[in-house]
């Protein structure tokens, strides 16, 4: 294994989760709600009255940072070493996930971790024992 420092970003990467770190506190201090991904967007599935407004603006948010990225930059070039087939399977199992574990990643990794809670260091131990099983498996047993 090695690093890529051609595409090491230690600043770039440092200053992202420290605004993603800022947006949960903020989020969670002044609204009294959690930055999980999956929460927000089955929010908007399910509607409560009252509940839409911050979750419209959250997703809003997510898809117009880019957008705005934009202004000052141009975008970095995805390079997915997989086909459409994977990318729908693995993105259902996310899903499924996500139902099973009561959360996702930025739900449980960022925001209940935070909040030291033992049931999200248990669903990230799992989401990043998962993960790591995953790559193995597909990039050093099956090839993929």
């Amino acid at each position: 294994m090695s690093i890529d420092w051609n595409h090491f970003t230690p600043l770039t990467a440092t200053s992202g989760g420290v605004l993603i770190g800022i947006a949960a506190a903020m989020l969670v201090l002044l609204n009294g709600r959690i930055a999980g991904i999956s929460g927000v967007l089955s929010g908007l599935l399910r509607p409560v009255d009252g509940d839409s407004a911050w979750r419209i603006a959250f997703v809003l948010g997510l898809v117009g940072a880019p957008l705005v990225y934009l202004l000052f930059a141009a975008l970095p070039k995805p390079h997915i070493d997989t086909g459409h087939g994977a990318l729908i399977l693995a993105g259902l199992l996310v899903g499924v996930g996500t139902s099973y574990g009561s959360g996702c990643t930025s739900g449980h990794g960022v925001c209940g971790l935070s909040r030291l809670s033992p049931r999200s260091l248990v669903a990230t131990v799992a989401f990043m024992g998962a993960g790591f099983v995953t790559v193995f498996v597909t990039r050093h047993l099956l090839g993929i």
